[in-house]
């Protein structure tokens, strides 16, 4: 699908999708569709640096309405989607890129430069470090377990000394099963703790993100790990190796374990470090240029 056009005099907004150091090719950009709803991707220099971009229509970006558009599923959809295309343009043949979160905007090109000039030496450190490695994202739930079958009928009714045994059997049976349930619980737990200890040896960095609800995964068993490992490309086959392994052992069938990747490191790009104190803030009002537009709250690394 090609790019839409912005109408000549229209207020813009220039949207950063990444840095990197070498500019992608015209034709990679040319041949990348970002947010359907803007001009064509395009590489903005920066003191040595290199943004891709693209500039956005401002009355579909700007905060209130690009707030009301990502509480809207199929939008937040769309815009995550063009965001990833975005940085995997800024990333392709192996060059190094720090991804940004989706809807980082500024007013103008220049805004925009300002933005970056301070971190300037975090974004350098970042690109030295997320050379030649990539993200896999691994999650452990623990094993589903069966439901436990009902009592029988008029179990634990009645009256007299039977009544009174079976009710102290069926109590007796159901503390069982919370004990059970309990102790399979810390068995699966142990287990994804077994997980992670074995993928990070293989891993450069890992960070864990916050377990998902049954909600989202549609599972009835808890997640008990969620956790992104930052693998350098010569360990890259000895890590999935071990993923291998230990998803085809379980382990001891206490867990499932699902992965993917390798991704972009969307998970290692913290790039939005304050800047040094003595240094003004370029992001602040400039009297001869607009303000830059304020990210909406809903910004999130996005992931495909």
């Amino acid at each position: 699908m090609s790019t839409v056009a912005i109408r000549p005099g229209a207020p813009a907004l220039v949207c950063v999708f990444a840095v990197t150091r070498t500019p992608p090719g015209d034709a990679a950009l040319a041949a990348t569709t970002g947010h359907e709803e803007g001009g064509p991707l395009r590489v903005l220099p920066a003191d040595g640096l290199c943004l891709v971009v693209q500039d956005v229509p401002a009355a579909l970006f700007d905060e209130q309405a690009l707030a009301e558009r990502l509480n809207r599923p199929a939008d937040l959809e769309r815009c995550a989607r063009a965001h990833h295309r975005g940085v995997e343009a800024a990333g392709g043949r192996g060059r190094a890129v720090v991804p940004l979160p989706m809807a980082t905007l500024y007013r103008s090109d220049r805004t925009a430069r300002q933005a970056f000039a301070p971190r300037r030496a975090v974004l350098e450190t970042l690109l030295d470090r997320l050379r030649d490695r990539t993200e896999w994202a691994v999650k452990v739930h623990a094993a589903e377990q069966a439901a436990p079958a009902a009592p029988p009928a008029g179990a634990g009714t009645g009256a007299g000394p039977r009544a009174a045994a079976g009710g102290r059997a069926y109590l007796s049976r159901v503390s069982a099963r919370r004990r059970d349930r309990l102790d399979a619980h810390e068995r699966a737990r142990a287990a994804a703790e077994a997980v992670d200890a074995e993928l990070r040896r293989y891993a450069v960095a890992a960070t864990r993100h916050r377990p998902q609800s049954e909600r989202l995964t549609g599972r009835r068993a808890p997640q008990l790990l969620n956790a992104a490992y930052l693998v350098a490309d010569a360990e890259s086959a000895a890590f999935t190796r071990a993923l291998s392994r230990l998803t085809a052992q379980g382990p001891s069938g206490e867990v499932r374990i699902e992965a993917s990747g390798p991704w972009i490191p969307y998970s290692f790009a913290r790039w939005d470090e304050e800047p040094d104190v003595t240094e003004p803030d370029p992001t602040q009002p400039d009297p001869t240029d607009p303000d830059p537009a304020t990210s909406d709250p809903a910004q999130q690394e996005a992931r495909a």
